[in-house]
């Protein structure tokens, strides 16, 4: 697995949050990421708007340099990659200066995994990005989500249900200390980087965490 890689202070301009639109998948575990950007934009007092160019909803937090867009992209998660695209496009920015938040059904909720490149490793939506920036080398965040079942055949047949499935209501608690971690987190990235950040959050482990 690739390692995280040191990265200058306020390189960081773009966080896109993977996930699917609409009610109906609203707080399922696959939507993990447009979680932190909500809670990104409420903390900051800013809302989300439609912005059909970038093919997502976008809100802007901070100001000068530590001003940070935020993107959930409404392509549905197989094709987030276009959103991407058209903001990193819009924007003028680098695939250097964007950080993905997506959910890894590999880890156990409670665990998180921040790189500086790597392959989709199965996900969806990062197998669409990385399709269409033409490049593995972009930060991004895996915050765990558990696996449904143990056995490969089990998991298999369980994926979609377990994915586009809620938290549990045991579960709530230990999500809520994640997303406080993954918020603070990104604030540390801004200021310190990729390399420094990672230290603290590839090791975090909340009471309640599995192992």
């Amino acid at each position: 697995m690739t390692s995280v890689s040191p990265a200058s202070p306020s390189d960081l301009h773009l966080v896109v949050g993977l996930g699917n639109p609409g009610g109906n998948y609203a707080d399922t575990r696959h939507n993990v990421g447009f979680m932190v950007l909500e809670r990104l934009a409420a903390a900051a007092g800013t809302t989300f708007r439609q912005q059909a160019k970038l093919q997502g909803l976008l809100a802007e937090v901070g100001q000068g340099r530590d001003r940070l867009r935020l993107l959930m992209p409404q392509t549905f998660m197989n094709e987030s990659g276009r959103s991407i695209r058209a903001a990193l496009d819009w924007f003028d920015l680098a695939p250097s200066q964007l950080l993905v938040v997506v959910d890894d059904m590999d880890l156990p909720l409670g665990k998180l995994r921040l790189r500086g490149s790597g392959s989709a490793g199965g996900h969806n939506g990062l197998r669409s990005t990385i399709s269409h920036l033409g490049t593995q080398d972009f930060a991004r965040l895996r915050i765990g989500i558990g696996a449904p079942a143990e056995d490969p055949a089990e998991r298999r047949a369980r994926t979609v249900g377990h994915v586009l499935g809620r938290f549990s209501a045991a579960e709530r608690p230990l999500l809520e200390a994640v997303l406080t971690e993954v918020e603070a987190g990104i604030g540390l990235i801004q200021r310190l980087g990729l390399e420094r950040a990672g230290n603290r959050l590839n090791s975090f482990q909340p009471a309640g965490a599995a192992a």
